[in-house]
């Protein structure tokens, strides 16, 4: 009864959220249609997994909004065999998102705390054997692991940070990253051919800070 329950939220959520919104790539809208996301919120938030908002994790983090969630995964255009980079694991829902839909995803959480839960939810509990759980400072990237296909960048940056620009790959890479002040952001969508990039802005968005040595300063520090 639950599961058929939560099978029905998550077929609202992608009719009245997504697809009346303009999301329109198929594979994405199938994911957000099955991956649980009610496991990736508290649970005292869990009858409000699939509300039109964000939504608290602690450490002063949230979850995204369903629909932002599904407009920068869409914007990376993901075909199955990608190696991606996405900064800010939060509770890992974005994260599981891309594990479905690309050959592998390194994930960067700078709280260690956060960075566990995820890791223990995605890999030892749903089985996300693509997935890759790193805690730092993800405004540095994963050099290690570099190059990436495609970055993704879940929370509010005042530029793209520099080594992530290094970090995608120079034949055609990409990356989506929120950009603007610690109040109010658009969604930056930047592509390298060589050295040369490209960018273009879209939609507009308010996320957490993107705190590290080439986004915001910490101010707990």
């Amino acid at each position: 009864m639950i599961d058929s329950h939560r099978a029905l939220e998550r077929a609202h959520m992608v009719q009245a959220q997504l697809r009346r919104r303009g999301v329109e790539d198929s594979r994405v809208l199938d994911v957000m249609g099955r991956v649980p996301r009610e496991r990736f919120v508290p649970p005292e938030f869990s009858s409000r997994a699939y509300a039109d908002h964000a939504l608290s994790i602690g450490h002063h983090q949230t979850i995204s909004q369903p629909y932002m969630v599904a407009v920068m995964t869409a914007a990376l255009g993901l075909n199955g065999w990608e190696k991606v980079l996405e900064v800010g694991t939060g509770s890992g829902y974005q994260c599981a998102i891309l594990a479905e839909l690309a050959r592998e995803v390194f994930t960067i959480e700078r709280i260690p705390e956060l960075a566990r839960s995820a890791e223990e939810l995605l890999v030892y509990e749903l089985g996300y054997s693509n997935v890759h759980v790193h805690a730092g400072d993800g405004t540095l990237g994963w050099p290690e692991a570099a190059p990436f296909d495609a970055i993704i960048v879940t929370a509010a940056a005042p530029g793209a940070p520099p080594a992530l620009l290094d970090q995608m790959d120079a034949d055609g890479g990409h990356m989506i990253v929120p950009v603007g002040s610690q109040s109010l952001q658009q969604i930056e969508h930047i592509r390298r051919q060589g050295t040369a990039f490209s960018r273009e802005k879209s939609t507009p968005c308010r996320f957490v800070p993107l705190v590290g040595l080439q986004g915001w300063p910490d101010d707990d520090a």
